[in-house]
C-alpha cells in the first residue's frame, strides 16, 4: 500500500437533531419553545452552536445543536434552500459528499463546502433515493414545504441515533430519547422492551424501554405526511460467497478497502486521534490512519484497568504507538471512577443496553476531551468478520454432532472436529458459558441452540417476577430476525454473523455514539464502510472461519501493520 497523506477537504459536524409535525396542519402551540427546549436537554451532543427553524404555517419545526468539526463557519444548522422550499437538519459525515457535489454542481447552486448542502440538492436531484448515493454515517431530516412531508434518514448501520414518537397528530423526533419524554402524556415503561433487554441486552425490532418511543432501524427512511408514517428500508447485507477467490486475494482486497476507508474517515478540519485498545481493530485502524495522516500530531487514547496483568492491554496499546509515532494518552480506570460517573453514564444512556462496555467508553471518552474532537475507532471488526467465542462454542457443538453421526459430504463442512482442536484454547475462561450452553438442548436445531447462547434471562430466575410480563416471547423476535429475509444466508456461520450484525452491533454503536457524545467527540467507525461490509460478506465462512480461528482474515490481511505482541 501506498501512503500518501491527502489535504482533507471541508464537510460537516456531529450534532443533535430534533423537529415536530402536526399532520393535520394545526399550528403548534410554543414551538420554538418545544424546539428550544429539546436543544438544551441535546446541548452535550453540539456545544458550539444551536439554531431553530419553524415553517410558515407553523405546523413544523426543526432543531439543531452543533459540535463544530469542519467548514467551521459555512455549516450552521437549520439549512435552509429557499428556492426549493427545503429545510434540513443533519447529524453526521458524508465521505463522498466531494464526489456528490460535483455530480450535481451542473444543476444546483451550492452557497457552502458542507456535505450537508450536498444531502440537501441529492434530495432535490434524487428524492428519498439520494440516501443509496450517501457513504458514511448519517441521521437527517428534511421538511419539503411544497409536498407538505417531513422525510426522516438513518446510515446503514446505525451509527448516528434517531427515535420518533406520536403524540396525537404530532410526531416528534430527536437524537436521543430524553428529548422527547417531555411531550409525552405519561412516561411508561415498554414491557416488551424490558423483556428484550432481559435476554438480550439490547432491543429488537425498534423498541425501546419506554412505551411510545421508537427507534428508526438502521438501513431505513421514513416519510410522515398527512397521512401518517411510512417506512422503507433502503438497503441490506447480502451474504453471497465469492467462490472463485482463494485466501490470498481475500486479504489483499480486505486491506484495500481498508485503507481506503480510513483515508475517507480522515476528512476534517481539525486534528484527529484513535481509540486504541490495543486489539487487532483499533490497532490497524490506527497504524492507517497515522500512516495516511503522516504521523505527527495523530493521538491515541487508551483505558486501562490497573488490576493485574490479566484486566492490563495497555503494553499492547503502547507498542502500537511506539511503532507508528503516535502521541499516547493513557487514563488508568478505577472503582471510585465508576461511582462518581455511574449516573451520568446512565443519564447520556437514556436506558440501559449492551453491556458494561459504556463505563469504560464514558471514561476513555472524557480523556479524549480537550485533546481532540475527532477519534477513529474498531467498532464492527466483530459482526462482519467473526469475532466473538460464542461462534467457536456453536461450531464446536456441529463438530462434535458431525463426528457422531457423520458428515455426508466434509468439504461443504467449515469447520471440523479435527480442525477445530487447536484453536480450542480460546474457550479458557468460558466454562460457565459452556456448562449452561450444553446443560440443555444439544444437537438442537440451529435457531435454539444460538438463541440459548446469547439469551441472559435464565441467571435472573427470582430476580425477575416474569409472570408479571405481558404475553410476549423474544424468542418469537429473534426468530423472525435470524430467519426473516434470509438474503442469501447459507450457513450457520453467516447466520449468527447476521443476527449480531443488525441486532447486537447496533446497540453497541448506540453506546459508541452516547459515551462520546456526552463530552463532544465525535467516534467514527472505518470498519462500517459499506463497499467493505458488502466485500466482507462475500468471503466464504469456510474462509472467515478456517479452523474455528476467529477474526481470521484481519489477523493475516492486517497483520504487516501491528507489533509481533499484539
Amino acid at each position: 500500500m501506498n501512503f500518501v497523506p491527502r489535504k482533507q477537504p471541508e464537510t460537516s459536524d456531529m450534532c443533535g437533531i430534533a423537529g415536530v409535525f402536526d399532520i393535520s396542519g394545526c399550528r403548534v402551540d410554543r414551538l420554538e419553545a418545544r424546539l428550544r427546549h429539546m436543544n438544551v436537554v441535546q446541548q452535550h451532543r453540539g456545544p458550539d452552536g444551536e439554531g431553530i427553524w419553524t415553517s410558515p404555517s407553523a405546523c413544523a419545526g426543526l432543531g439543531h445543536v452543533r459540535l463544530s468539526v469542519v467548514d467551521l463557519e459555512g455549516g450552521a444548522q437549520p439549512m435552509v434552500s429557499k428556492e426549493a422550499g427545503l429545510t434540513i437538519v443533519f447529524n453526521g459525515e458524508i465521505y463522498n459528499f466531494r464526489e456528490l457535489r460535483a455530480q450535481l454542481a451542473s444543476r444546483h447552486a451550492f452557497t457552502t463546502h458542507s456535505d450537508t448542502e450536498v444531502i440537501l440538492n441529492g434530495y432535490r436531484e434524487w428524492g428519498t433515493a439520494c440516501v443509496e448515493h450517501l457513504r458514511g454515517m448519517f441521521s437527517f431530516a428534511i421538511w419539503d414545504e411544497r409536498k407538505r412531508a417531513l422525510f426522516l434518514a438513518r446510515d446503514r448501520f446505525g451509527i448516528k441515533p434517531l427515535y420518533t414518537t406520536w403524540v396525537g397528530d404530532r410526531f416528534y423526533f430527536a437524537s436521543e430519547v430524553k428529548a422527547l419524554l417531555p411531550f409525552l402524556p405519561d412516561v411508561r415503561i415498554d414491557y416488551r422492551g424490558l423483556r428484550d433487554y432481559l435476554t438480550f441486552q439490547f432491543y429488537l425490532q425498534g423498541k425501546t424501554l419506554f412505551r411510545d418511543v421508537r427507534e428508526l432501524p438502521p438501513a431505513t427512511f421514513c416519510l410522515v405526511e398527512s397521512q401518517g408514517e411510512r417506512a422503507t428500508t433502503y438497503w441490506q447485507v447480502h451474504y453471497e460467497p465469492d467462490l472463485d477467490h482463494a485466501d490470498g486475494w481475500f486479504c489483499n482486497r480486505c486491506s484495500e478497502l481498508m485503507e481506503d476507508s480510513v483515508r475517507a474517515h480522515l476528512v476534517a478540519d481539525v486534528p484527529l486521534g484513535s481509540y486504541l485498545s490495543g486489539g487487532i481493530d483499533s490497532s490497524a485502524v490506527a497504524a492507517l490512519a497515522s500512516r495516511l495522516q503522516g504521523g505527527g500530531e495523530f493521538m491515541g487514547f487508551h483505558g486501562r484497568f490497573n488490576e493485574g496483568p490479566r484486566y492490563d492491554e495497555s503494553p499492547y496499546a503502547r507498542d502500537l504507538a511506539r511503532q507508528e509515532g503516535i502521541l499516547f494518552r493513557e487514563t488508568t480506570i478505577s472503582s471510585q471512577d465508576f461511582f462518581e460517573v455511574f449516573d451520568k453514564v446512565i443519564y447520556h444512556l437514556d436506558c440501559p443496553v449492551a453491556g458494561p462496555g459504556s463505563f469504560p467508553q464514558f471514561m476513555v471518552a472524557q480523556s479524549v476531551k480537550g485533546h481532540r474532537k475527532v477519534v477513529l475507532g474498531g467498532q464492527g471488526g466483530d459482526e462482519i468478520f467473526g469475532g466473538y467465542v460464542r461462534y467457536l462454542i456453536a461450531y464446536f457443538e456441529q463438530c462434535l454432532k458431525g463426528a457422531i453421526a457423520g458428515v455426508p459430504d466434509p468439504s461443504k463442512f467449515i469447520v471440523t472436529y479435527e480442525s477445530i482442536i487447536p484453536n480450542l484454547k480460546s474457550l479458557r475462561g468460558y466454562e460457565p458459558l459452556m456448562a449452561h450452553f450444553f446443560g440443555q438442548g444439544m444437537f438442537d436445531d440451529y435457531d435454539k441452540r444460538y438463541y440459548r447462547l446469547i439469551d441472559r434471562s435464565g441467571s435472573l430466575g427470582k430476580e425477575i417476577r416474569w409472570d408479571s410480563f405481558p404475553d410476549y416471547d423474544p424468542y418469537d423476535s429473534f426468530r423472525e430476525v435470524f430467519f426473516g429475509n434470509r438474503i442469501g444466508r447459507q450457513c450457520y456461520f453467516d447466520s449468527m454473523l447476521h443476527f449480531d450484525f443488525v441486532t447486537l452491533l447496533p446497540a453497541l454503536l448506540q453506546v459508541e455514539d452516547r459515551m462520546s457524545m456526552a463530552h463532544g467527540v465525535e467516534s467514527r467507525t472505518p470498519f462500517l464502510d459499506h463497499p467493505l461490509v458488502e466485500f466482507a460478506a462475500t468471503i466464504p465462512a469456510n474462509v472467515k472461519f478456517k479452523d474455528g480461528e476467529l477474526k481470521r482474515l484481519p489477523k493475516k490481511a492486517f497483520s504487516h501493520l501491528l507489533p509481533a505482541s499484539i
